[in-house]
């Protein structure tokens, strides 16, 4: 059964980092700062990628990606601690993975007792693809939680409607976008298409974003953004649809009270009903001809 949930959405501010255990400080002083006031955490793509300047001796993107990777067990066992410490269920970001068919983008989900669940970036970046050579990872799933079931869609993912409806008919009713940025134009990207996705499914996407300049690093230079929580445009909502929103490139928390019931209730009684409108199948576009 679906129950609301306290949710918080961190803009992270990169960190200059000169050891792992920087990182892992890092991680667990913003954790411990949002965990009294929430039940799940979501953090950013990459966001660890500032522990690369305490791996590597100069910004170089790919021997950024290599040291992250040789230490993504130790990273992803700094995350989990972190979780079981503060006893909170923590989306502590992405994490580059090395995997048999290649290094893959995985957002975990850990729980408080310390299981990890991933979800998988689809669409890769053209500098994903070109620079680094990550691959596309598993399908769109769900995560099983205490508040119903939950999506994630990492970045880039969010920009293709199919992805999220996948989840949302599996019946998940609230979305997580962590996402990278080095630019307003591809951070709006995301913006947009996180609110047209809560539009368009009638649910929840949250967005949580890399914020601030890094010039020590090559991966995580210039980052832009704001943390933000979106949902169904419709009457019972915001106007525009915006439920909660940080400052644009500042870092920090915001926090929201988010009930599926309220979800439940415009789609059955909104104005419209995207959700429920959606097509079964996907048109073929025909050319209209004209007459006289």
């Amino acid at each position: 059964m679906n129950k609301p949930i306290r949710l918080g959405v961190l803009a992270w501010e990169v960190a200059r980092n000169h050891t792992i255990e920087d990182y892992a400080r890092h991680l667990d002083a913003l954790v411990a700062e949002a965990a009294p006031h929430a039940d799940l955490l979501l953090m950013p793509e990459y966001s660890c990628m500032e522990a690369a300047a305490a791996l590597t001796d100069r910004p170089d993107p790919a021997a950024e990606l290599e040291a992250v990777c040789r230490y993504s067990d130790a990273i992803l066992n700094i995350m989990r601690e972190t979780a079981q410490r503060h006893k909170v269920w923590l989306m502590p970001g992405t994490l580059p993975r090395p995997e048999a068919a290649g290094v893959r983008n995985r957002a975990p989900l850990i729980a408080p007792d310390g299981q990890v669940a991933f979800q998988d970036k689809h669409v890769m970046t053209r500098f994903e693809n070109e620079s680094w050579g990550v691959r596309a990872g598993n399908p769109p799933g769900v995560f099983e939680t205490p508040w119903g079931l939950i999506g994630t869609s990492v970045c880039y993912d969010s920009e293709f409607p199919m992805l999220a409806r996948a989840q949302i008919e599996a019946e998940a009713w609230l979305i997580l976008v962590p996402t990278c940025t080095d630019s307003m134009h591809g951070f709006n990207r995301v913006r947009i298409s996180a609110q047209a996705r809560a539009l368009e499914n009638q649910c929840f996407v949250a967005v949580s974003p890399t914020v601030g300049d890094a010039p020590w690093l090559a991966t995580l230079d210039e980052n832009h953004g704001c943390a933000g929580v979106y949902g169904p445009v419709d009457r019972g909502f915001p106007a525009d649809g915006i439920m909660a929103e940080g400052r644009l490139d500042q870092g920090g928390w915001i926090f929201i009270t988010l009930d599926p019931a309220t979800l439940d209730a415009v789609r059955e009684n909104g104005a419209v009903r995207n959700c429920r409108d959606w097509p079964v199948t996907v048109p073929v576009a025909r050319r209209i001809p004209f007459s006289t």
